[in-house]
Formats: structure tokens, C-alpha cells, sequence
């Protein structure tokens, strides 16, 4: 089976060049690399450049890691916008200390990146769901991820309307939102990841962990683990433009 984690912070993840073993032995065959401020986007860009064709790039500006002053990162993820394959981990999370009116600036300047450059956009959107979604379409946005979505169904059925995605993680093995919009969800618009090194029930996550996610997916929607892997793998070489 061919697998791709669609969203890892690998510059978190200790032992990486283990763990990208790891991951090539457990059948990932690609990892889309996340970034959530011009540090990390930096450290993305280097671990890019050192498994090509492996390991793809997305830029990005975390709701989390906002400051007042936002047109460095800005004019980083600009500048370096042609290395990367996405935009991405961006978006809006109501529930942190992040300021709304600065979460929304900031989404709607990388939204402008993504419509004009034509990149798929991977979206942050906890506590936010529709405000984000709405966001998204309203930019004219094509291509869409919405990372380890656990929002309202309503909410969702639009999503999928406008022929946008949704990433499951591990949390399908035990959390009942994110259960219910994978149930929700057809495969055809579902990706795997990982959000690696995040703590799944106080287990560090890896790549090689997508199988978790993997073997979560076909449980609920009751299909072989063959049909999803090869299904969520289509879908993000579609949503990515990346061959597996």
C-alpha cells in the first residue's frame, strides 16, 4: 500500500532521518511538511531540500504563533512561495488568546497568496469552523484541506459541497466530532496525516503512525485498508499536484 501523511511539523519531530525511515518502511510514500511561522517555514524548506521528491513543503502562519507585527512572515512565505507545493498550517482558532481581527488579517493575506499563486491551502479552522470555511470560499479558493476537521456536520456538508477536503488523523481511533465527520465524508474527499509529533492519548506521533489513521478510516467507514490507502493517496497527489 502507498500511503502520504498529509501534515507533519518534522521540525518538531526528533530523530527525524529514523522516523522518515520508519515511515518508508510502513509504506509512506510521501509526507507534505508543514510550517507555522517563517522558523519553522525555514526549517521545513531545509528538510525539503534534503529528501526530494519525499518530503514536499507547505508554508504557513499558525493562529498560534500570531504577533502584532505580521509582514516579515508575510513577505517570507512570498518571497519563497515557488519552493513550496501549499500554503499551510494557516487559519483561525476562536478558542486561543490569538486576537479574532489579527487571526483574520492574517488568514485573509494568505488566502490573497493562495488565490493568486494558485496554491492549495491547508486550514486550521478549531472553534472557527464556518467563519474559516467561509473565508476559504469567499476567496475563490480551488483547492482546500481542512486539517483534522471535528466542526458541525452542517458546517462539513457545505465543505464537501464546494469539493474541498478534510485530513483525518489518529484521533479517529477515540474522538467522537472527528469520528463523525470522517463517517460524514466520502472517501473521495479524504486525506490522511498524522500532525505529527502531536500526542495521541500521551503517545508522541510520527509519519509512520498515518497507519493509525489509516486502519481508524477503514473501520468506520467499513471498507479494506487497500481501498482507502489507495483512494486517499489519489486524492492528495490530486490536491497537491504531487505523483505518488
Amino acid at each position: 500500500m502507498k500511503l502520504v501523511d498529509c501534515h507533519a511539523h518534522l521540525e518538531e519531530v526528533p530523530e527525524l532521518d529514523l522516523e522518515i525511515g520508519r515511515a518508508r518502511a510502513n509504506g509512506v510514500e510521501a509526507i507534505i511538511a508543514v510550517g507555522s511561522d517563517k522558523k519553522s517555514n525555514e526549517a521545513v524548506l531545509r528538510i525539503s531540500e534534503n529528501y526530494p521528491n519525499y518530503i514536499y513543503p507547505a508554508l504557513g502562519l499558525h493562529p498560534w504563533n500570531l504577533r502584532d507585527q505580521i509582514d516579515e512572515e508575510i513577505q517570507f512565505i512570498e518571497k519563497n512561495i515557488e519552493r513550496c507545493i501549499a500554503l499551510g498550517e494557516v487559519g483561525l482558532d476562536f478558542k486561543y488568546q490569538t486576537p479574532k481581527d489579527l487571526q483574520i488579517k492574517a488568514f485573509a493575506r494568505i488566502l490573497d497568496l493562495s488565490q493568486r499563486y494558485d496554491k492549495p491551502i491547508i486550514v486550521h479552522s478549531r472553534w472557527a469552523w464556518r467563519e474559516a470555511f467561509e473565508m476559504v470560499q469567499g476567496a475563490g479558493i480551488k483547492r482546500a484541506v481542512f486539517h483534522w476537521y471535528s466542526g458541525p456536520l452542517d458546517v462539513l456538508r457545505e465543505i464537501l459541497a464546494h469539493e474541498y477536503y478534510l485530513s483525518a488523523t489518529p484521533a479517529a481511533e477515540f474522538s467522537e466530532a472527528h469520528r463523525m465527520a470522517i463517517k460524514e465524508a466520502p472517501l473521495e474527499r479524504l486525506l490522511l496525516e498524522t500532525d505529527s509529533p502531536v500526542k495521541y492519548r500521551g503517545v508522541a506521533s510520527t509519519p509512520s503512525h498515518v497507519l493509525k489513521t489509516l486502519k481508524a478510516v477503514a473501520k468506520l467507514k467499513g471498507v479494506a485498508e487497500t481501498e482507502v490507502a489507495e483512494i486517499t493517496t489519489k486524492n492528495a497527489g490530486k490536491v497537491f499536484g504531487i505523483k505518488i
